[in-house]
């Protein structure tokens, strides 16, 4: 019975998992927009849900020897297992409406998606092979932000993930970023906010620090909805909000508009 039903975390609702996964991950009944893993993403974007990883043998080091309530390296040793993945994005090729294109996804179960020093690799390396190929590149952002056990070495990747899709803007090259919920701290302050067009689906949160902190340094209560994708298009600081169902279909039709290379 668990494996067949679920409850949505917005409308309360009980619902059959199946009608869930055949609506894109969309609760049907009140359209909330339910957390995918990168394999999912990725799946969903590229054409017949084909594509070929690459970067695939890069994992994160402990070189700060950190240890707060248990060791670093075992929290990427869990995480591991968890996710089977070696970090936190994917980095992909593969076609969306018969256009080659990069893609990178990250993945809020490993560590909720922060960004180390591999993750600011490999998103550098999308950007650089992006940039060899001349295709256009696409990140789908979904992050706590930088990841705090390795201190500097991840506010580093601030920068050099910045630098690298900046190099992409100079050579003409279209970089679109789609955030996801959540996209905050580091990773909204860098990469995920740069891109030719920034896009969101609905409802997402999106920000540098959480509400919370936020109220507690101005000493004022935030109007409804702050840091949500709507709240953030209504005052300009994304493009446009898209639901699930139509992200593929518009993402093509940019990537035509980009590149003209019409249908």
């Amino acid at each position: 019975m668990d494996y067949l039903w679920t409850r949505c975390n917005n409308c309360r609702r009980i619902l059959y998992k199946q009608d869930i996964v055949s609506n894109n991950f969309v609760c049907p009944a009140c359209n909330f927009h339910f957390r995918l893993t990168a394999i999912e993403r990725l799946s969903i974007l590229f054409d017949e849900g084909k594509y070929t990883l690459i970067d695939q043998d890069i994992s994160p080091e402990d070189p700060l020897q950190f240890v707060d309530n248990k060791k670093y390296s075992k929290r990427l040793e869990e995480n591991r297992k968890k996710t089977s993945l070696k970090d936190a994005v994917l980095n992909a090729r593969g076609k969306m409406g018969g256009l080659d294109v990069v893609i990178a996804a990250l993945d809020f179960n490993f560590m909720g998606g922060s960004m180390g020093s591999v993750v600011g690799e490999k998103i550098t390396r999308a950007a650089e092979l992006a940039l060899k190929e001349r295709l256009p590149l696409i990140i789908v952002s979904c992050s706590g932000g930088a990841r705090m056990q390795e201190g500097v070495l991840s506010l580093m990747q601030l920068m050099k993930t910045s630098s690298a899709v900046a190099l992409l803007d100079e050579a003409g090259l279209p970089y679109i970023s789609v955030l996801v919920d959540p996209t905050t701290g580091g990773v909204t302050a860098s990469f995920a906010m740069l891109g030719d067009i920034n896009i969101a689906e609905p409802n997402a949160l999106i920000g540098f620090a959480g509400p919370r902190v936020i109220e507690q340094t101005i000493k004022e209560k935030l109007p409804k909805g702050f840091q949500r994708s709507e709240f953030l298009l209504q005052h300009g600081m994304l493009d446009s909000v898209v639901d699930r169902k139509n992200l593929r279909s518009y993402l093509i039709r940019a990537l035509r508009l980009f590149l003209n290379r019409p249908a």
